[in-house]
């Protein structure tokens, strides 16, 4: 019988979650971190894949709250042969790339060595893996969910030009959602990060048991002063992994469309663009009042530097942790309405809502007007954060469900 006052639980992510400089990373180690403050134990088993390499020697200081860290090399580029030979399969290739042998072995040596009372898979792309686990565990599986996987594709196909690229893509995405119905009742517990997404995954006929613990932040990590708003020269930012489809598609759209409009009208406004793997044509862009820094070293000073947040998303799924950190460093973002999924965010209390160029043009002209708001929105964003969205309750949360669901399958 389990012990639920100690629960050993196995976190297994499809890419090593450091640096702590993407959504992704940040919501894994913020969970796994208010899981082990809570009183569990917390193994973490992880894909160093290609395309989001780990290359350090050691074990990274923010990460030493595991019990343990293991991580096999995973070559999870996308292959045109192995693309191409993918049209004539029923098989998802979004899931193929994670599908790994030597993964799988070293999980199956994890599951021998250890009696882990949860095993818990960050994103439906480590599913492939059940076998392995059903076989050698007895654990409560649970899918930690970051998205509605297939939801992000269907969005960014209809962004997309037609054409046989759309067609390419509407294909994979149709394939991707057919695995993803598929597997959704093979895990003990679905863990989603928002009310919405437990119930797509309901629409797509998940039936089994669900939780809902969002992303979560810890406010000690989120230090700020809110200094006046400058009458004159002020800033905007934008950050994120810029070999995220999604984030990349919107400020393409931001640049080409919203930004020529609010520069002609405030010329000395500088946007400020930071990301990882930002690409070459970004960093020789030369429209005026755009400030290109690449990837830089630390993400929070970088948004603390910058009054306004743009976070201008055309697609994705889940929930944004940049718009979180964003809110807890007291900052004006202004979003899409999409970019705010997930996010129990009021707009013009808590965070500014535009969809249209017009729309970020309106919302601009009135933070240069009244000045003032910028402290009042930021300080609500942040309280904001600190009630709902504190890392440390949700951890306790998540772990109330998985000692509830392990004494419940106790014959």
């Amino acid at each position: 019988m389990p012990n639920c006052d100690r629960l050993h639980i196995l976190q297994v992510c499809k890419k090593f979650p450091y640096p702590l400089k993407d959504g992704e990373s940040i919501a894994i180690h913020n969970l796994s971190r208010a899981l082990v403050q809570a009183g569990a134990q917390v193994s973490l088993l992880a894909m160093n894949t290609s395309r989001h390499p780990f290359r350090g020697q050691s074990i990274p200081q923010a990460l030493q709250h595991y019990h343990q860290v293991e991580m096999v090399s995973v070559d999870n580029r996308i292959k045109p042969w192995d693309a191409l030979k993918n049209l004539f399969s029923d098989k998802s290739y979004h899931i193929e790339r994670f599908v790994s042998p030597a993964f799988a072995e070293k999980l199956t040596q994890l599951l021998e060595a250890n009696d882990f009372d949860v095993v818990q898979l960050e994103t439906v792309y480590l599913s492939p893996y059940i076998p392995v686990i059903r076989k050698y565990s007895s654990a409560c599986l649970s899918l930690r969910t970051h998205n509605v996987e297939h939801e992000i594709w269907e969005r960014i196909v209809r962004n997309t030009r037609v054409g046989p690229k759309r067609w390419y893509l509407d294909h994979l995405t149709q394939k991707l959602a057919r695995y993803e119905r598929e597997v959704v009742n093979k895990y003990d517990l679905v863990v989603a990060i928002s009310d919405r997404d437990l119930n797509t995954f309901s629409q797509l006929g998940f039936t089994g048991t669900g939780g809902v613990i969002p992303i979560g932040l810890d406010l000690e990590d989120y230090q700020t002063d809110l200094p006046p708003f400058p009458q004159e020269d002020f800033s905007m930012s934008f950050i994120g992994s810029l070999d995220w489809m999604p984030n990349l598609e919107g400020l393409q759209w931001f640049l080409q469309e919203v930004w020529p409009m609010l520069n002609e009208k405030w010329p000395r406004l500088r946007l400020h663009v930071a990301g990882r793997n930002t690409p070459h044509w970004l960093l020789e862009n030369k429209q005026p009042g755009l400030v290109v820094h690449g990837e830089v070293p630390n993400a929070v000073a970088f948004i603390k530097e910058h009054p306004i947040m743009v976070v201008p998303l055309l697609s994705g799924s889940g929930m944004r942790a940049k718009i979180l950190e964003g809110m807890a460093l007291g900052k004006v973002v202004l979003t899409t309405r999409l970019g705010l999924e997930g996010i129990a965010a009021d707009p013009n209390k808590h965070v500014l809502v535009a969809n249209t160029p017009e729309e970020f043009m309106e919302h601009l002209s009135f933070l240069r007007k009244h000045p003032k708001k910028i402290a009042d929105i930021g300080w609500e964003s942040r309280r904001l954060v600190a009630e709902q969205y504190d890392s440390n309750r949700l951890g306790k949360q998540l772990l109330r469900i998985y000692q509830k669901v392990i004494l419940n399958a106790v014959p």
